[in-house]
């Protein structure tokens, strides 16, 4: 089990060396390993497809061009900053502004019990779809910087250490959006208790 471990780790190392010094098959091995968690990313800060697929792709052609400034370190937390970049320049040129009205809104990070059905009763499927879906609309509704850290800690768990890493942002920035982020999910689904499962309603 050791093994199966650490050979990865120890080969994509490599992989970096290698399209570090220009390999551009070695940096399509990183793609590969790397293009899933850049797309949910990509797709959960800009909400739509066509335009991830674009950022995804747009990212990774920067990170070739600029691989042979790495300076080492996690190669995750690199390339997730590249897209978090890339959406954020989307997210300007669309000129919008996202919900910055919730800013004020308390934080509280109890919002957790509402998202964790303690059932296994398959009565209930319909209403968890219900809920999955009011989830996707609250997360929607949050501004970019939140969707992106609550996505990296909520959905991928990395710890805030990583994520700092990831945004280029101190830690108690990243805690602070989290914060937010989880108090206006909690606070959108306590506004549609009649969408809520029973079990969380009010």
């Amino acid at each position: 089990m050791e093994n199966r471990v650490i050979a990865p780790a120890a080969g994509e190392e490599t992989m970096i060396a290698q399209a570090v010094n220009g390999d551009l098959a070695a940096f399509n091995q990183l793609v590969l390993i790397y293009q899933n968690l850049a797309y949910s990313v990509a797709y959960r800060t800009l909400q739509d497809d066509a335009a991830a697929a674009d950022a995804v792709q747009n990212s990774f052609i920067k990170a070739f061009r600029a691989i042979a400034d790495f300076q080492g370190g996690s190669f995750k937390s690199w390339i997730i900053r590249i897209v978090a970049n890339t959406c954020y320049d989307v997210l300007r040129s669309r000129r919008r502004k996202l919900t910055d009205s919730l800013d004020d809104l308390s934080e509280d990070e109890s919002y957790a019990s509402y998202l964790v059905d303690p059932t296994a009763n398959p009565h209930l499927d319909a209403e968890r779809m219900e809920l999955s879906a009011l989830l996707e609309r609250s997360i929607h509704a949050l501004p970019p910087d939140q969707r992106l850290v609550l996505t990296l800690c909520d959905v991928h768990g990395y710890a805030y250490e990583e994520i700092a890493e990831m945004i280029g942002a101190p830690i108690g920035t990243v805690k602070s959006r989290i914060n937010r982020a989880r108090a206006k999910v909690r606070d959108y689904l306590l506004q549609h208790p009649e969408l809520l499962p029973s079990a969380f309603r009010p």
